[in-house]
């Protein structure tokens, strides 16, 4: 085996990912304090063709050296808007008939790998703060909250890793993979 040299993939330029037709997945990421994390949100939707990101409440906004460290230049492919209030974006996605899918621990959370999903359907996908998760007033709007099973001593992931394995699932059920 030999590796293969970055010009030998094959990437869309950003003028090609713009015109590609997106995976009905948009992101909401919920207060999130990490200037990194949110970089790492951006570049994993760019490999997913993931439609858009919201950026909401206390998340920082693209131009920022430390968010662009980790995008790698993500911020410049993948759409993302900025929204004050997290919980009026929720019930805007509805109207728009998205189902509203927050990441949480909860009571009658769906376990990530018991999750269903319909190839019909657009999905918001939603992360929250590094510290306190999703605000209640989101779980309480979501259509569904979903868990990450985990198995060892600690009860969250962070929350760039979460995105990474949320998105990943819910794009392989949506692809039929």
């Amino acid at each position: 085996m030999r590796k293969l040299e970055n010009s030998e993939l094959p990437r869309l330029n950003v003028e090609e990912f713009k015109e590609a037709h997106k995976t009905p997945i948009v992101i909401v990421l919920d207060n999130i304090r990490s200037l990194n994390n949110i970089g790492s949100v951006f570049r994993t939707a760019d490999a997913f063709l993931i439609e858009k990101i919201y950026l909401c409440g206390i998340t920082a906004k693209p131009p920022h050296k430390d968010i662009r460290k980790t995008a790698l230049g993500a911020t410049e492919s993948v759409a993302w808007e900025y929204k004050e209030h997290t919980i009026e974006l929720i019930e805007e996605l509805k109207q728009e008939n998205y189902e509203i899918l927050a990441v949480e621990q909860a009571e009658n959370a769906v376990m990530l790998n018991n999750l269903e999903v319909d190839v019909a359907k657009k999905y918001a996908l939603v992360f929250g703060n590094e510290v306190k998760g999703v605000s209640q007033e989101v779980v309480s709007g979501a259509n569904k909250v979903i868990e990450i099973p985990q198995y060892g001593t600690k009860h969250s992931l962070n929350i760039s890793v979460s995105a990474g394995v949320v998105i990943w699932d819910v794009w392989t059920k949506l692809k039929g993979n």
